[in-house]
């Protein structure tokens, strides 16, 4: 199959929905992993990521803000993929490659929707729980 003659807008849905991905998966490594991490006895895991990785100390700074792109990037996501008056090319070639992709789509974005609602649990939710429960 030519990727040449994919629909422009099946490309991207594609762009969209990878990108959804990679800012949602940020949540977790940011966030939700270091949280995780010191919460199973594991505190000299994230000292080692930080060490290794020092950008991890500028994203947790900023945690409101790249929950909030990321959530408005799967909004962005969903609203392309569900959207109403889509429709794929008539073209049986064209019309299997539509169904294909759109499937894969589907699975992207929902996959990137467990991943922000587990950054967004362990961030957010975790500690308080944590915490009303005196544990």
């Amino acid at each position: 199959m030519n990727n040449e003659r994919l629909d422009p807008d099946l490309k991207r849905q594609r762009g969209v929905t990878l990108f959804t991905l990679f800012t949602t998966s940020g949540t977790l490594i940011c966030c939700a992993l270091p949280i995780l991490l010191v919460t199973f006895g594991l505190g000299s895991a994230v000292v080692a990521m930080t060490s290794a990785a020092p950008f991890l100390i500028t994203l947790t700074q900023y945690k409101i803000w790249v929950f909030l792109f990321s959530g408005l990037m799967l909004l962005i996501g969903g609203w392309v993929i569900y959207r109403p008056g889509r429709s794929c090319p008539a073209d049986s070639e064209l019309g299997a490659a539509c169904a294909r992709a759109d499937r894969w789509n589907r699975r992207i974005y929902w996959s990137s929707v467990i991943v922000w609602s587990i950054g967004f649990f362990a961030a957010y939710l975790l500690l308080p729980i944590r915490i009303w429960l005196d544990l």
